[in-house]
């Protein structure tokens, strides 16, 4: 076979996602302070925008803050008053680490588990590598 038509074949079968170049961005936080406490209305919605748990995304964000917090019907509550610059930087860097592809930069990923290692798999490139602990 030759080398074009080789590559004409694997380009047709890569999904159609890894042909599109719409842009992905990362939701900003929506949310005010009660006294001490700093409530993110949004989270729910962030982490479904991300295609994760939002257990795995407060995890995250409530050490990286140094801070506690929990997650309530009503959104996060963060046990100490925290900008909401800091808690965009943060979820900026939870996206780059957890969500957005190394090789492609696309957000289509998956979190996989596999012999007590995390992976992150990419669907529209197929890449996977490892990542730090899945929480």
């Amino acid at each position: 076979m030759e080398y074009a038509e080789m590559l004409k074949e694997a380009m047709h079968s890569l999904p159609e996602s890894s042909f599109e170049k719409q842009r992905f961005e990362v939701p900003k936080v929506i949310g005010h302070l009660q006294g001490n406490i700093t409530v993110i209305s949004n989270f729910r919605q962030i982490a479904s925008t991300l295609r994760r748990e939002p257990e795995h995304l407060l995890k995250f964000v409530l050490k990286e803050l140094a801070t506690p917090g929990s997650l309530k019907p009503k959104g996060l509550l963060i046990g100490a008053k925290v900008p909401a610059i800091k808690i965009n930087e943060k979820i900026r860097q939870y996206a780059h680490e957890y969500v957005l592809c190394r090789e492609c930069g696309k957000p289509d990923t998956q979190l996989l588990k596999e012999d007590n290692l995390a992976y992150l798999k990419c669907t529209a490139c197929g890449t996977k590598y490892p990542v730090k602990g899945r929480g």
